[in-house]
């Protein structure tokens, strides 16, 4: 059947509340809610939906001016505003609109802090569903996300395969390594070793800003390569007793702790450690018998997220016949090429999506 298409890029910013979600540490939350945006209109048949998952410390602007995305989402870029729906949310656990440590708690009046529950890449993933059920969409066209979007890009396709024609993934992996626990640990053991973290019941008194400045910094450092901060600052010198690059770090950290919740931090990072598909089985073997289509991306100067993890996920698929394609690009940029290699990856993008798209209607 044809499919008809609203040709209408505009912009819409949202929330809503669901009574309850049960998470996978055995608590029942309640009530939750979830801030996202939509970029676009959703066609008749429902059939051109694309659910952008945004990584670590993103939020739902990933369009438009300022979005973490605004290269990537709109009329005529990638994720082409006249031909789909985007819909990008806030993580559960974060600090942007959707339910965290900084929401307050029902049963007390007072912010959750430290109290509020465990929850894991499944618990986001399951509150996102919930959101798409509520829209009225059946099946996704594509589920896309970088590094920790990545992450819950590979959960949608093993939980909901059904309803996911395509899933992206770009600069991830199926679980953590030893090293990318341990850069998250620093950070949270930066945030903690603040005072004025006080047990992460800073709330209505002083951030613990110094804390969350350095784990970002530390952050920051994984996301660049050795190159790309050659290229970028060098051995140059901001002031006499001070190197650009210590300046840039500086300036990033205080940046982010204006618009960043330090106890989020440590609830979606220890979620990103936890993750961790091999649980459930060898991963050759969550793929089995699945119909959604795979376009997996890394980069050359990822150190963070290293290639070898994103052709674990290839040849898991692979073995198992699936739909999958694999582009390995060339960049200087590290883990953040995800955001700035616009170029090439839209090119992937715009033909695996015209594709799937075409093939989705057809089935409509």
């Amino acid at each position: 059947m044809a499919c008809t298409l609203k040709l209408i890029p505009m912009m819409r910013e949202a929330s809503t509340t669901f009574e309850k979600l049960d998470l996978d540490c055995g608590v029942a939350l309640s009530p939750v809610e979830v801030a996202y945006e939509t970029y676009g209109a959703l066609n008749a048949e429902k059939t051109n939906a694309i659910l952008v998952l945004h990584a670590f410390s993103g939020d739902a602007h990933a369009g438009g001016e300022g979005g973490w995305w605004e290269n990537m989402i709109g009329p005529g870029k990638a994720f082409d505003t006249h031909q789909y729906f985007v819909i990008c949310s806030n993580v559960l656990g974060g600090c942007r609109g959707t339910t965290g440590p900084s929401s307050i708690n029902p049963e007390t009046g007072c912010p959750w802090a430290m109290s509020f529950p465990a929850i894991t890449i499944a618990d986001m993933v399951r509150l996102q569903k919930m959101l798409i059920d509520q829209l009225g969409i059946a099946r996704l066209l594509a589920v896309v996300g970088g590094s920790m979007g990545g992450m819950q890009a590979l959960e949608w396709a093993v939980t909901y395969p059904e309803q996911v024609a395509a899933a992206l993934p770009i600069a991830a992996t199926a679980r953590h390594s030893a090293q990318q626990i341990a850069f998250n640990e620093v950070g949270r053991q930066a945030i903690m070793a603040d005072p004025d973290w006080n047990g992460g019941n800073y709330y209505g008194g002083k951030p613990p800003a110094r804390g969350l400045a350095v784990a970002r910094m530390v952050g920051h450092i994984t996301y660049m390569s050795d190159q790309s901060m050659r290229e970028k600052f060098g051995r140059r010198l901001r002031a006499p007793d001070q190197f650009e690059v210590e300046s840039y770090l500086q300036y990033r950290g205080s940046k982010f702790v204006d618009r960043f919740d330090a106890n989020s931090y440590l609830y979606i990072t220890r979620a990103m450690d936890s993750f961790d598909l091999t649980q459930r089985g060898a991963l050759p073997s969550l793929f089995e018998g699945i119909r959604t289509r795979f376009l997996v991306i890394s980069f050359t100067s990822d150190w963070l997220y290293p290639s070898y993890q994103s052709l674990e996920i290839v040849s898991a698929l692979r073995s198992r016949n699936c739909d999958v394609a694999y582009c390995n690009l060339t960049s200087h940029y590290g883990h953040d090429a995800f955001l700035v290699e616009v170029e090439e990856q839209t090119e992937l993008l715009r033909g695996f999506l015209a594709s799937t798209f075409r093939e989705a209607s057809r089935k409509a």
